[in-house]
């Protein structure tokens, strides 16, 4: 008897994995996406639990977070109201080193979306080979049409209850979606007037205080890199290949850049409103005003074709319509369901690469499996951007900053 599951000796493997996969839901059956992320992992691992059963046990430990916080915050805007949003960080595993993961502020956020990003990072982070245990934190505080004052007195307040439980050996947020340089630089400031001292308890940090070189470029170069080497072990290479990518903040900004330096043509972006198409491909410059808009303007990505005469934007719809040799889904968890995988398909599309964390859906990859086509899932295709946080880590023990060479 374990964890109100029955168990027996005469069980077979398969009827042991079933027990355990309904104890994981019966103990957690609001948490959809939390259940999404298990159910796609224990898929995976059926076939290692049917050989060896005793993987079964780690499995039924794995899934349980070692800490799950929450926690109120509370923060005043610009016109002197009081608001209160929640806080969360799950510690999921610190086997292989200190918690690590990135902080994600989106209306979305709840204890289901928190648990799948620790979960999923367990895996992502030991890839790496690094010395990362796994975590993952948030709010569900909307930075969008706040001002810089109203998201630097957020972030404050939010690092005021969370600095409690983090510390450079022990858990190293970084960002995540709506949290980069800018809130990073914010977090850290709180941190280091409440503790008193300068450590790099955050990773994403602006190089003027300890941040590293090519870490904002790691996860959406890392993904490319990854597709490149997909497509040479298939005996193909990435020149001219068009590409469709989703989301137009950091992932997608740099998985464009790296897609045109190896001869692609990344062809779309997106945001929660719609999609812009440049027929003939982005250029250069062309993805440094997307910059320019997303992180400093800060505005819709249809601002876009103010600036472009051939761009042509498609409102309330996403870029699985387009013809495409290649997709890049970099927005956001569960943006490709079964419907957008079958258009994937149709449409002629011979590769996924998930710079998001988990954003196709199960039913979608069993699409993706049925019609042969190249998939890399978020656990490793996203990958760099953690890996480089681990060296910006090592880099602030040693009190070093390294080239962007090394």
């Amino acid at each position: 008897f374990k964890n109100n599951t029955f168990y027996t000796t005469t069980m077979s493997a398969a009827a042991k994995i079933a027990a355990v996969r309904a104890n994981i839901r019966q103990r957690d059956p609001d948490q959809k996406e939390f259940l999404q992320a298990v159910d796609e992992v224990f898929e995976s691992l059926t076939p290692v639990f049917e050989k060896d059963p005793k993987y079964l046990d780690v499995f039924e430990r794995l899934v349980e977070p070692e800490r799950q916080i929450a926690f109120r915050v509370p923060w005043v805007d610009d016109n002197g109201k009081q608001q209160v949003n929640r806080g969360f960080r799950v510690q999921m595993s610190s086997a292989l080193g200190p918690y690590k993961g990135g902080l994600r502020f989106h209306p979305t956020v709840n204890l289901s979306v928190i648990k799948f990003l620790a979960f999923e990072q367990t895996f992502k982070n030991s890839l790496t080979t690094l010395m990362m245990g796994a975590a993952k934190g948030g709010s569900d505080f909307n930075p969008r049409d706040r001002s810089d004052r109203e998201v630097m007195a957020f972030c404050q307040s939010f690092m005021t209850e969370l600095y409690r439980h983090i510390g450079a050996d022990v858990d190293v947020p970084a960002g995540d979606i709506n949290v980069g340089g800018r809130e990073i630089g914010y977090l850290f400031g709180q941190y280091k007037r409440i503790a008193n001292n300068f450590t790099g308890i955050l990773t994403g940090k602006d190089l003027r205080w300890g941040g590293s070189l090519i870490r904002p470029e790691a996860t959406g170069y890392g993904c490319v890199y990854f597709a490149q080497n997909y497509l040479a072990h298939k005996g193909e290479s990435m020149e001219g290949k068009r590409c469709v990518i989703s989301g137009s903040g950091n992932v997608a900004q740099y998985t464009a850049e790296k897609l045109l330096h190896l001869g692609a043509v990344p062809i779309t972006f997106s945001d929660s409103n719609g999609y812009v198409l440049e027929p003939n491909g982005f250029t250069q410059e062309q993805i440094e005003h997307v910059m320019e808009l997303k992180n400093v303007k800060r505005v819709r990505v249809s601002e876009y074709c103010a600036f472009s005469e051939t761009a042509q934007y498609f409102p309330g719809k996403t870029p699985w319509e387009v013809p495409a040799d290649l997709a890049f889904p970099s927005a956001t968890q569960n943006e490709i369901d079964l419907a957008d995988a079958e258009a994937l398909v149709a449409n002629g599309v011979k590769g996924v690469f998930e710079g998001a964390n988990m954003p196709s859906t199960n039913e979608a990859i069993e699409v993706y499996k049925k019609a042969n086509v190249m998939f890399g899932p978020a656990k490793a295709a996203n990958a760099g951007g953690v890996a480089v946080s681990g060296l910006e880590m090592a880099q602030n023990s040693q009190r070093l900053q390294w080239t962007r060479e090394e």
